[in-house]
């Protein structure tokens, strides 16, 4: 038996534990380290539009002016992924900025 060490996306900490399954009977897993962003993750995600590196090249195309149904397409994604992640990502910005105009 080999046992795969497995580490966090965000941070690479191997300090992590199982965590229960996702509805797709895949195996969901959660950082310990508690300066790690991210409380959860999968190994393995079965629709592309979850990966971190999809949702990176979506803000990259929108900056670059291309519009929804294009980054979808290009991406092979749902449109509704591409509003989504805009929409989260914008909300996300605004509260650091409010954070740190404050201070």
């Amino acid at each position: 038996m080999v046992l795969e060490p497995v580490l966090c996306p965000t941070c690479e900490s191997s300090d992590v534990v199982k965590h229960g399954q996702s509805g797709e009977d895949k195996q969901r897993y959660k950082c310990r380290n508690p300066e790690c962003g991210r409380s959860t993750f999968i190994r393995e995600y079965a629709y592309r539009g979850y990966l971190p590196e999809v949702k990176q090249q979506i803000a990259a195309m929108a900056v670059n002016g291309s519009g929804i149904r294009d980054t979808a397409r290009v991406l092979k994604i749902s449109r509704t992924t591409v509003i989504e992640t805009l929409k989260k990502r914008s909300s996300l910005e605004s509260r650091q900025r409010s954070t740190f105009s404050t201070t």
